[in-house]
């Protein structure tokens, strides 16, 4: 199928938000990172890893609740693999967060053991919550918080400035605004990014977009297009763009002379998609060679 226009999105306050977040490392225990369970590789930044340098790191795979468990259970072995703590979790309904503190304090246990030695056992853990945008981070606050401390919005590019928040005596949260990076070397982390949200919908061809995502769900979930009144069957050997005809169709988005209104199939799946209305699906898979 035709290919996704090149995704490249970084406006102003993602170079600031950089900015901030090196400038904020040397105050803060650790790094707790969010990214969405369905594109665990995908929603990561690539520059993080180089910015913290040898700061401790929680990796959080949110909105594990709309994600394959299987793939995402396949993603925690491989994160930790790599020497990364990771856990599945959904923060708006508090799935998985129960874990979160203890493993925060395993991964500072010598931290804290020095802290313990001086005496200083009542300093609070300081953390920085970063991650990209709409991948749930103010979600994830709020749920700690106990309360509506940072605004939840379903876009990208809500939480514009940092702010700390604290959580109890020993816990304080510092969030920075949600960033990507300048530039996709692969063309998929960018489709992949986009039809999850990440990137504003107003740059994007809609149309390709929704046809990527259902090639994707074709290939690897082919029972979920039930939704749509769509079997395996028939989706099998559809061009894309059939596809996309064919859910509009269904769906009867029809406009004068039986022709099928795509553009408003398109933006149909991508939001049944992204509410979670598909069903548990997973978009990419650990990396066979490591």
């Amino acid at each position: 199928m035709e290919q996704v226009p090149a995704i490249q999105w970084f406006p102003g306050h993602m170079a600031k938000t950089r900015r901030l977040m090196k400038a904020n490392l040397p105050y803060v225990d650790i790094v707790v990172e969010l990214r969405d369970a369905k594109i665990p590789l995908s929603s990561g930044n690539p520059e993080l890893a180089s910015m913290i340098g040898s700061k401790k790191r929680v990796i959080l795979l949110n909105k594990c609740d709309t994600a394959d468990p299987a793939v995402t259970a396949q993603w925690i072995e491989w994160f930790n693999r790599k020497g990364i703590a990771a856990i599945a979790v959904d923060s708006r309904s508090g799935k998985g967060l129960n874990a979160f503190l203890p493993t925060v304090r395993s991964e500072l246990s010598e931290l804290l053991a020095r802290r313990a030695e001086k005496n200083e056992s009542g300093r609070p853990i300081r953390m920085m919550v970063v991650g990209i945008p709409n991948v749930g981070k103010s979600s994830f606050i709020n749920r700690m918080a106990g309360e509506k401390r940072a605004k939840v919005e379903d876009r990208p590019g809500v939480t514009r400035d940092k702010q700390w928040v604290t959580v109890s005596k020993d816990v304080e949260l510092l969030d920075m605004p949600g960033v990507l990076w300048p530039k996709f070397d692969d063309p998929a982390v960018g489709e992949r990014l986009a039809v999850t949200g990440a990137v504003k919908d107003q740059i994007l061809d809609l149309e390709l977009l929704a046809m990527r995502l259902l090639s994707w769900i074709r290939d690897g979930y082919p029972e979920l297009l039930s939704r749509y009144k769509i079997t395996p069957e028939m989706a099998e050997g559809l061009e894309p763009y059939e596809l996309l005809e064919l859910v509009g169709r269904k769906r009867g988005m029809l406009v004068s002379g039986g022709e099928v209104n795509t553009e408003r199939a398109a933006i149909t799946v991508l939001d049944e998609y992204r509410g979670g209305k598909l069903g548990l699906l997973s978009l990419e898979s650990p990396p066979k060679d490591a």
